[in-house]
């Protein structure tokens, strides 16, 4: 099903303070930001969703931590329903009961200032986090250090892990503000879109680890809990260290390639190009040995399915895994040509009696067609956007896999492995310390060619093999994209708050 059209206008924006200043925020006596929200400091902004006026109070540019890196950054804007201040509910919400949807927009792990209710340039539709606030959410919209921010020296402020340390920070001062502020803190819902798609995994996955406290620390961040309530996850570009191999598995003997060539001085919306050439002999060898490598990963996993049945792979590839990421696409088909969608044109796909019956699996992929050059990660030459993730203070670019290494094709270096570990999910889900998120939604797209099917596949069935409640999709004919599918998003979370049975219990995972 289409997401609903939400078109926006805005009527009016009449400020009920004073001027916002570059930071909302105050100071004590030693200098640092207080971590106090400050309840008088908004405007008040009111637009449309679908007919609809959606009325409510900004709170902009608030500092999250008491000692800042960059504010440009690590600020966060809080967006209220001006209903909960008139004692109303909006549908089964309340200012006591509504939660708290929770949006980035770091893209490319580059770095992300904080967004704000509105249009989406790309669809010319409601955004997120206007469709949410038309609901009944509070919206905090966080910002994050990335991959290119320096500071006045030249020194790099917001190589791993600092992205994920903000998100987590800025979670704090919601919980550490609970009392004071609309929303209910234990009902924060993450969402992002590919690298801020796999941040969003990677909180809901390593709630209050002591990983990342010694960093949490370092920036004053509030002394609480930082474990979320659900995960909305699209396209997410993650388990960065596996990445190059699952990739490979999936487009080996795809040598013609479009690849896409992202500007590095923007945001979020970065500007995209396409390069189309062939793979060399090189790199066909590159992809034989990383291609090579996949089956050890997922079968050193032990996953099942839902059924029970194990999941593995043998050398050549094949296996109970490949089929269990073929049933996805089936039931992507399948629910395309229930909507009415004409499938006769692809001759990968069998139907008979009005059900798609089979794929042919290397048809499909040939269908979908390859983006990346290997590694597609962790590039040879240190040009990867993943490569710059994992710099330092004073290294723009390190290999991050022992493969990228040995291969590479400059002077390099290997980035330590702790700072690896806490950029994947998968070493958390369900360890001792770690406060996992009970609810998970995944999406990616079929043509999605960004990154291996195998990555959202695994990690959704390492969560259910904990025991959690996870909604993974292959969206039909979308590309590396999200916020695609608005109302089948919030119909979601308003099911799995419905579903809690207190308004936030920590889930115990097996382990």
């Amino acid at each position: 099903m289409k997401a609903k059209k939400w078109f926006t206008s805005i009527l009016m924006c009449s400020v009920l303070s004073m001027p916002l200043t570059h930071v909302s925020a105050s100071t004590d006596t030693t200098g640092k930001y207080s971590l106090k929200f400050n309840t008088a400091n908004y405007t008040e902004k009111t637009l449309t969703v679908d007919g609809k006026n959606v009325t409510y109070r900004a709170y902009e540019k608030i500092v999250y931590v008491k000692n800042p890196v960059d504010t440009k950054y690590e600020i966060m804007n809080v967006y209220v329903p001006e209903e909960y201040y008139e004692g109303k509910s909006i549908g089964k919400y309340t200012a006591k009961t509504a939660p708290i949807f929770f949006p980035n927009t770091v893209g490319g792990y580059m770095p992300g200032e904080p967004g704000s209710p509105g249009q989406d340039e790309r669809s010319g539709s409601a955004n997120a986090a206007l469709v949410a606030l038309s609901k009944g959410y509070v919206v905090a919209e966080p910002g994050a250090r990335g991959r290119t921010t320096q500071d006045e020296d030249g020194q790099y402020t917001g190589k791993a892990p600092a992205a994920i340390v903000d998100l987590k920070a800025a979670v704090r001062y919601l919980r550490y503000n609970d009392k004071i502020m609309p929303g209910d803190a234990e009902k924060i819902i993450s969402n992002g879109t590919s690298a801020g798609a796999a941040l969003s995994t990677l909180l809901g996955a390593t709630g209050n680890n002591k990983d990342y406290e010694p960093y949490l620390k370092a920036i004053g961040a509030a002394n609480e809990r930082d474990d979320i309530f659900a995960v909305s996850s699209y396209a997410a570009i993650t388990n960065l260290d596996h990445a190059d191999m699952a990739y490979e598995w999936l487009f080996n003997g795809i040598n013609d390639y479009k690849k896409l060539v992202i500007s590095k001085d923007t945001d979020y919306n970065i500007q995209r190009n396409m390069v189309e050439d062939t793979l060399t002999e090189d790199q066909i060898q590159i992809s034989n040995e990383l291609k090579a490598m996949f089956p050890e990963y997922v079968n050193s996993l032990g996953l099942t399915s839902a059924d029970g049945t194990a999941l593995t792979l043998d050398t050549n590839g094949n296996g109970t895994f490949k089929n269990y990421i073929k049933s996805f696409v089936i039931g992507s088909a399948q629910k395309a040509l229930d909507s009415g969608t004409d499938l006769s044109s692809l001759n990968w796909i069998t139907i008979k009696d009005k059900k798609v019956t089979d794929i042919d699996f290397d048809k499909y992929i040939a269908y979908v067609g390859r983006m990346k050059t290997p590694s597609a990660f962790d590039g040879l030459d240190l040009n990867n956007a993943e490569n710059e993730l994992f710099g330092t203070k004073t290294t723009n670019a390190q290999h991050f896999t022992q493969f990228g290494l040995e291969h590479s094709t400059v002077d390099s270096t290997i980035a330590d492995a702790q700072t690896v570990k806490m950029m994947n999910p998968m070493y958390y889900i369900g360890t001792k310390g770690t406060t996992t998120s009970k609810y998970w939604r995944f999406r990616q797209g079929t043509v999605d060619n960004d990154t291996s099917f195998a990555i959202p596949a695994i990690l959704s069935a390492k969560l259910q093999n904990k025991g959690l409640n996870v909604d993974f999709a292959l969206a039909w004919n979308q590309s590396h994209g999200g916020d695609y599918d608005l109302d089948e998003l919030f119909t979601w979370t308003d099911k799995v708050v419905a579903a809690s049975s207190k308004a936030h219990s920590p889930v115990k995972v097996k382990r």
